[in-house]
């Protein structure tokens, strides 16, 4: 597993890198995470997040656009855990998460505006791989996302950890 200074990714890449408004808290047990942007757009609905964690992520995040809801999960601990077992290197959730306790626990990354103990509907709504925006930045899938307790910021292009 990589680990990702985003001050020193910042440093190394001002001309790439776009900085996320700081919203976000940590909630995975990696305090770091990073890899290739594969969205999802949905509000207070996470089948497509279910769907997604059942893949193979290696070298993945998955980029929640929940519509900064802050009325349902979109994330709990047993579709965290499958992402881990799949691959994932982290979520990136524009709404919140419940779980936290276990989540804390879990070999993943995990970013999102706050916990809420209320699961969502699943109605199978939602958009998969296009650009989403919040945060003050676009995610374009295919493009990459890193973050750690400083923040989250997003580059068109990989980032390798200066020497």
């Amino acid at each position: 597993m990589n680990h990702y200074l985003t001050p020193d990714l910042c440093d190394a890449y001002p001309e790439l890198v776009q900085v996320l408004e700081p919203m976000f808290s940590n909630f995975g047990g990696r305090d770091s995470f990073g890899g290739e942007i594969v969205t999802i757009k949905c509000f207070e609905d996470n089948s497509l997040v279910k769907e997604q964690v059942a893949l193979n992520g290696k070298g993945k995040v998955l980029v929640v656009d929940g519509g900064g809801s802050l009325r349902r999960a979109l994330l709990g601990d047993l579709l965290a855990e499958k992402a881990a077992s799949n691959g994932w290197e982290g979520l990136v959730i524009y709404g919140c998460i419940r779980d936290v306790d276990v989540i804390a626990q879990t070999d993943l990354g995990v970013q999102a505006l706050a916990s809420h103990p209320m699961k969502t509907d699943r109605r199978g709504v939602g958009e998969l791989n296009i650009a989403v925006t919040f945060a003050g930045v676009t995610f374009h899938p295919g493009h990459y996302v890193y973050a750690d307790n400083n923040g989250v910021i997003i580059s068109p292009s990989p980032l390798k950890m200066p020497e």
